[in-house]
């Protein structure tokens, strides 16, 4: 079986980004052969309606952004809706990770508590642990589920701050 089709079979059936690592353990290919299958499927997929993507540490196929469209005539409009100061605590989180709460405050002008619990329950950012002064507040970071919806393989490939 050629390992193009057995990677695209396992990228059909995966709902999350799979790693590298994961797919040696399930073919028992190396490193190297898997980048060079999934580069093929990349080239033989610019045709398609369809991409294989790097996200969050893995590789995922997604559906090409023009056809987006139809995709919600379907599945209805499942898009992430986060208020704006919820947008700017999680691009607080994500540039300054691990922060805490004073400080997220410090920087907002205003309390993060209500929009740190939407970002909990959508599961875009988690618990770090704990900053070592008086009052131990908790730190912040994203999670895969951030790198998830906004299409980012690492952290590193967020914008550069103006």
């Amino acid at each position: 079986m050629e390992i193009e089709r057995v990677i695209e079979a396992i990228l059909f059936s995966v709902s999350k980004p799979i790693s590298i690592r994961k797919l040696r353990e399930i073919t028992g290919k190396q490193k190297g052969e898997i980048i060079s299958a999934i580069e093929k499927l990349k080239e033989e997929y610019k045709e398609h309606s369809f991409q294989i993507m790097e996200v969050a540490g893995g590789f995922r196929l997604y559906t090409k952004p023009e056809y987006s469209e139809y995709i919600k005539k379907i599945s209805g409009d499942k898009k992430l809706k986060l208020s704006k100061s919820a947008m700017e605590t999680l691009a607080i989180i994500a540039y300054k990770q691990p922060v805490s709460k004073p400080e997220i405050s410090r920087i907002k002008k205003t309390s993060p508590e209500w929009t740190i619990k939407v970002l909990l329950e959508k599961g875009l950012i988690k618990p770090m642990g704990r900053l070592n002064v008086p009052g131990r507040p908790i730190l912040y970071g994203t999670t895969q589920r951030f790198l998830e919806v906004f299409g980012l393989s690492s952290i590193d490939e967020l914008p550069k701050p103006e």
